[in-house]
C-alpha cells in the first residue's frame, strides 16, 4: 500500500513539474525568456517627404544683420541637415505626430521686392547658380499635400482671416536678357501665386492688358504690363489637400485636389518673356503687427 502511495504522489509531481515548464514555452516549443515581445522597442519617426537637394530657404528674420532675409542654401537643408540648425527651427520644423513640415512666420523682415515676410522654398534647378532656371517650353511641374494649419484673424479688411500664398511660379529676367539690356534687377513678377483666403483656394495668373505687347515691353514688371487674373479654385478649409501645378508650352494647369483642373491657355503665355522658378511655403500677405500663420507640407515634389 505504501509502494501505490509513494508511485501516486511521483506522478502528481511530474505532472506539476511538467505544467510549470510549459509556461515558459510559446506554443511552437520556443522559450519565452529574452524574447523580444518583452522589449519596448519605440515606433520609427516619420518625416514629411520633402527632398531638399533643390530646395534653398528663406526666412522673416534677419540674424546676420545684413538687411536681408536669411536664406539657408540646399547643402546645408538637405539630408534632414535642417533638423541641426537652430537658426531655422523656429519657422521650419517637423511635427513628427502628423508627419508634417510647418512653415511658421510672421511680419518682420522681407525681401527688396515685397513689403511681406514668409518662410519660404525657392526652388534651384542648379544650386550653383541661382540665375539658371527654367522656361514654359522647357517646363516642370509642382505637386504638393499641405494645409493651413493656424493663421491670424484679419480686423483691418472684409476678410475673417489674413491671406497666404502656399505656392507660386516666379518670373525672372534670364541672364541673356540681363546682358541684352543691361537691367540692374532680374526680379520678374509671379506667373502663378496659388492663395488661402478664408479657406478658399484662389489661382491668381499673371496677363498682359494688351494682348499687343510685343518685344522689350513685355520685360516691364510694372501693373501697367501685367494684371491677375483670379480664379476660385473651391473651399478646404484648415483641411488637408492636394495641389498640382503643371506648366508647358503656353499652357499652364493647376488643380486642387480630385477636382477638374483649371486650364490656362492664352496669348500671354504664348508671349511669357521671362524664366520661371517653384516656390512653396508660408508667404503671409499682412504687415499687421499681430499677424502669423502657419502651413504644414505633408510631400513636395517637384519635376522637369
Amino acid at each position: 500500500m505504501r509502494f501505490y502511495s509513494t508511485l501516486f504522489l511521483l506522478v502528481i509531481s511530474l505532472f506539476f513539474n511538467c505544467n510549470a515548464s510549459n509556461d515558459h514555452n510559446n506554443s511552437d516549443g520556443s522559450d519565452d525568456m529574452g524574447s523580444s515581445d518583452d522589449v519596448n522597442i519605440p515606433p520609427p519617426v516619420n518625416y514629411a517627404d520633402v527632398d531638399f537637394s533643390n530646395w534653398k530657404v528663406t526666412l522673416p528674420v534677419d540674424e546676420n544683420n545684413n538687411g536681408s532675409p536669411d536664406e539657408y542654401q540646399p547643402e546645408v537643408l538637405k539630408d534632414f541637415g535642417y533638423q541641426t540648425l537652430e537658426a531655422v527651427q523656429p519657422y521650419m520644423y517637423d511635427d513628427t505626430d502628423d508627419t508634417s513640415l510647418v512653415f511658421y512666420t510672421f511680419p518682420d523682415v522681407s525681401t527688396t521686392n515685397s513689403s511681406y515676410s514668409r518662410t519660404e522654398l525657392r526652388e534651384l534647378i542648379n544650386i550653383g547658380n541661382a540665375r539658371e532656371n527654367w522656361t514654359l517650353l522647357e517646363g516642370g511641374e509642382m505637386i504638393g499635400t499641405l494645409k493651413l494649419d493656424d493663421v491670424s484673424e484679419n480686423t483691418n479688411s472684409g476678410d475673417d482671416y489674413h491671406k497666404v500664398i502656399v505656392m507660386q511660379i516666379h518670373g525672372i529676367i534670364s541672364e541673356e536678357d540681363m546682358t541684352n539690356y543691361g537691367f540692374s534687377s532680374n526680379n520678374g513678377p509671379p506667373l502663378i501665386k496659388i492663395y488661402w483666403k478664408d479657406g478658399y483656394i484662389w489661382s491668381h495668373k499673371k496677363s498682359l492688358i494688351d494682348e499687343n505687347t510685343e518685344g522689350d515691353d513685355l520685360l516691364e514688371t510694372s501693373n501697367n504690363t501685367w494684371y491677375d487674373i483670379k480664379v476660385n479654385l473651391g473651399y478646404v478649409g484648415f483641411d488637408v489637400f492636394d495641389f498640382r501645378i503643371t506648366a508647358s508650352d503656353a499652357r499652364i494647369e493647376v488643380q486642387l485636389n480630385d477636382e477638374e483642373p483649371y486650364v490656362y491657355q492664352d496669348v500671354s503665355l504664348d508671349k511669357w518673356p521671362y524664366e520661371n522658378y517653384f516656390k512653396a511655403g508660408n508667404y503671409l500677405t499682412s504687415t499687421d503687427e499681430n499677424a502669423f500663420s502657419y502651413v504644414k507640407y505633408y510631400s513636395l515634389s517637384v519635376t522637369h
